[in-house]
């Protein structure tokens, strides 16, 4: 019994891995993101980002977000960063989210 815990919490721990990887393209670089993407990969992503090529994010192969992860990608295309391949759930998450920042700053 105590294996099977084992191994369960090993399992838990690898999917909560964001893979990411750089594919040179003729005119931006675009970094494939892999897994969940949640605020503990900001910094990782941030890095990426800054290392100063024109980029797009890829999220094809993302199957998780936060709040947090949807709020910076939110930023990035406000930056001219391309958001590439959601799944419908991040996209209406993302639409939506938007919806809410611009009726909080409408308000004040």
């Amino acid at each position: 019994m105590l294996v099977h815990s084992c191994c369960e919490w090993k399992s838990a721990l690898r999917s909560q891995i964001l893979r990411i990887e750089r594919i040179p393209g003729l005119h931006k670089v675009r970094l494939r993101l892999s897994g969940q993407f949640r605020s503990h990969h900001l910094d990782q992503v941030k890095a990426e980002i800054s290392r100063g090529e024109p980029i797009a994010l890829d999220l094809e192969e993302v199957d998780l977000v936060d709040i947090e992860a949807i709020r910076f990608l939110n930023a990035r295309e406000d930056e001219g960063i391309s958001v590439l391949h959601c799944s419908p759930y991040i996209q209406e998450w993302m639409s939506r989210e938007r919806k809410e920042e611009k009726a909080r700053t409408d308000w004040r």
